[in-house]
């Protein structure tokens, strides 16, 4: 397997593309990611030194862990890396640039990929041209290899500058999918001298060559992982004797979509899984449930974690079987500061491959790079979230999903001219 230093952006990308890897399980990406950034120099602080795993959530099993990192292993990941991170994904690049007068500034990027299948027909790109998922169940289908990948051309691009002076902190975060790595990575040290803080995302709709400067207002999430417990029974013979846990489950499912909208903003809800592997003819003794909601406002999104938890409770109650609740994901949201978004239109309005400038956005979704910005926020920083256009046949989260890469490099000088504009030493 060649070193990513010696792939074009392009060819990073489809690298990462070919061996995706879902959250907490990005060994081989984050292993690729440190060697190429070590050689440039940077400072790295990889995996429990780069977030804080005592706040992490959704995290797989032990086993699942383990086998991640074997397959990492096989497939190419300096064993040097693996090593360091332990049994932890996630990495901080950190680099002083000039005199180190200059101001901090933090670039977030994400990594993991989505649990499901990528389509196989010869129609979809990274099929046809062979560099489509070789894991099943495993997919990059919303453009994190391509983060990444600018990323580490972020990287590339500041070897060859020498008229900024300040700190870069490259924040390569694992387990965006689901709000579970952003918070914990918000919750370290090495955040706290942060003065801006930018994060980006491909897509979103938005054609190649169009730069949204400030995305803000993401809606709060949270998500949670359900089991009611019962007890089997007879279906035919002793129904009576059996707790029925499906029936509760299928209780709170009406109920969780009957959650009254609130007057104060948008409001979401949605039951993605349920599992209830039982007999026809058995009274079902275990159902799990895999709940969202979001909000427009993080009190907002409280109003409807309360209320599935209230009706979850009374569900089950109602079923006469236990229950079980596990917060399996969280964002908040955050408004984007005019200062960084006014230098990052500017940057962007300085590049010959930007053709459509948005000031501002509403996101729509929810995103978890809001807490590192809240966190940078909160001690007088200012953050903003880049909207990076990456024209694709089709949406996000599709087993066909798919960007231009031409994006790739739009994403980079956009990023890199927003930092020679606020860290410039002249």
């Amino acid at each position: 397997m060649p070193k990513t230093m010696e792939l074009s952006l392009p060819e990073v990308r489809r690298e990462l593309h070919k061996y995706p890897e879902a959250g907490w399980k990005e060994f081989r990406t984050t292993a690729l990611v440190a060697e190429e950034l070590d050689t440039r120099g940077y400072t790295l602080h990889l995996g429990a030194d780069a977030l804080n795993t005592d706040e992490r959530l959704g995290v797989p099993s032990d086993d699942e862990i383990q086998r991640a990192r074997d397959r990492a292993l096989d497939e190419g990941a300096p064993e040097k890396y693996l090593a360091e991170m332990g049994d932890t994904t996630g990495l901080v690049a950190e680099k002083t640039f000039g005199d180190g007068s200059g101001p901090v500034v933090g670039v977030r990027v994400d990594m993991d990929a989505l649990e499901m299948t990528e389509a196989s027909d010869p129609e979809h790109r990274p099929a046809a041209d062979g560099f489509a998922s070789r894991h099943p169940n495993e997919m990059h289908a919303c453009g994190h290899d391509g983060h990444t990948t600018i990323g580490i051309g972020i990287a590339r691009a500041l070897a060859a500058v020498n008229t900024v002076s300040g700190t870069v902190y490259l924040f390569f975060q694992p387990a965006e999918e689901g709000g579970r790595g952003g918070y914990p990575m918000s919750k370290t040290d090495l955040i706290s001298d942060v003065d801006y803080m930018l994060a980006l995302h491909l897509g979103l709709g938005n054609e190649t060559g169009t730069v949204i400067a400030g995305y803000d207002r993401p809606l709060s999430n949270s998500k949670v992982d359900v089991t009611f417990s019962g007890k089997p029974a007879h279906a035919g013979n002793a129904p009576n004797e059996g707790q029925n846990a499906l029936h509760a489950a299928t209780t709170a499912i009406q109920n969780l979509y009957g959650i009254p909208r609130h007057e104060d903003g948008i409001t979401r809800v949605n039951v993605g899984q349920v599992h209830s592997p039982n007999a026809q003819n058995v009274i079902s003794d275990c159902a799990e449930m895999r709940v969202e909601v979001r909000g427009e406002t993080a009190a907002i999104n409280e109003y409807m974690s309360d209320s599935v938890r209230r009706i979850i409770r009374h569900a089950a109650g109602m079923h006469n079987v236990e229950y079980d609740m596990s917060l399996y994901g969280k964002t908040t949201s955050f408004t984007a500061d005019d200062e960084i978004v006014s230098e990052v239109a500017a940057a962007a309005r300085s590049c010959d491959s930007v053709t459509t400038v948005v000031d501002r956005d509403q996101i729509g979704a929810s995103e978890d790079a809001s807490y590192l910005i809240k966190r940078v926020q909160a001690t007088g920083g200012k953050g903003t979230y880049i909207g990076i256009g990456a024209s694709n046949p089709s949406g996000h989260h599709t087993s066909t999903f798919d960007f231009d890469e031409e994006a790739l490099d739009v994403g980079v000088q956009v990023v890199v001219q927003t930092l020679h504009r606020i860290m410039n030493a002249d």
